[in-house]
């Protein structure tokens, strides 16, 4: 495994990110986290380690510089601004277009909580380039009129005790054009804290990116699953 600090140039801002690069990768997934998070979430580098093991490259990144994080931490002003983190992640999909070890990987996008609306945002910017989308514990309905012009397929992964985000859930998936699934985590809450639920939402996304990528999934030892 090969990792490497991505410094990515978007929007007005110069963000820093982690690049991790197995050999060899059959894709890569960047992660939009969610609000009040950053890329040192210890469970989207949970998922981001499942991903990995089936030989897919991931990039965790802070969507907001060190300046707006501070402001953020008091007024909460740029955790649920979509449209800002949405071109954050869209530069993120260029960085990736542009990287000579992510040039030619087809590119998946992982959103958590407000970071799903970006993600699917992101997809609906760039549809020749996003080959696959996953949302866990997300707020898919904070990406609105975006959600029609999703062209690639999605993952809603819901926990089963979440019922208020569920609902939210499956009210976006009916205005999706693009293929889609919500997967239902039982027993889950918002955080996927409870034993076990966060593997499974894990596993979930690490299927449904293969399969988009059209590679069998591999496991810890490298054998195809």
């Amino acid at each position: 495994m090969r990792s490497e600090t991505a410094r990515i140039a978007a929007d007005d801002a110069m963000l820093v990110g982690d690049l991790a690069l197995p050999e060899p990768a059959i894709g890569v997934v960047a992660f939009a986290h969610g609000s009040g998070s950053s890329r040192h979430s210890p469970r989207n580098r949970a998922v981001a380690r499942v991903l990995q093991e089936a030989g897919l490259a991931t990039l965790l990144f802070d969507l907001l510089t060190e300046a707006e994080e501070r402001v953020d931490a008091i007024t909460a002003e740029h955790r649920f601004d979509i449209p800002l983190l949405s071109r954050r992640l869209v530069g993120a999909v260029d960085w990736l277009a542009g990287h000579p070890a992510t040039s030619g990987l087809p590119v998946g996008l992982f959103g958590a909580s407000t970071g799903a609306a970006a993600a699917l945002t992101a997809a609906a910017e760039r549809p020749e380039r996003v080959g696959a989308v996953v949302s866990r514990g997300g707020r898919p309905d904070l990406a609105g009129g975006a959600l029609s012009r999703v062209r690639a397929p999605v993952l809603l992964i819901v926990g089963g005790d979440d019922h208020e985000v569920l609902r939210l859930n499956e009210q976006a998936a009916a205005m999706l054009a693009a293929p889609n699934e919500i997967y239902v985590v039982p027993g889950a809450s918002h955080l996927f804290e409870e034993p076990g639920t966060l593997e499974q939402a894990a596993e979930a996304a690490r299927d449904w990116f293969v399969r988009a990528f059209n590679r069998p999934a591999r496991n810890a030892k490298g054998d195809l699953r």
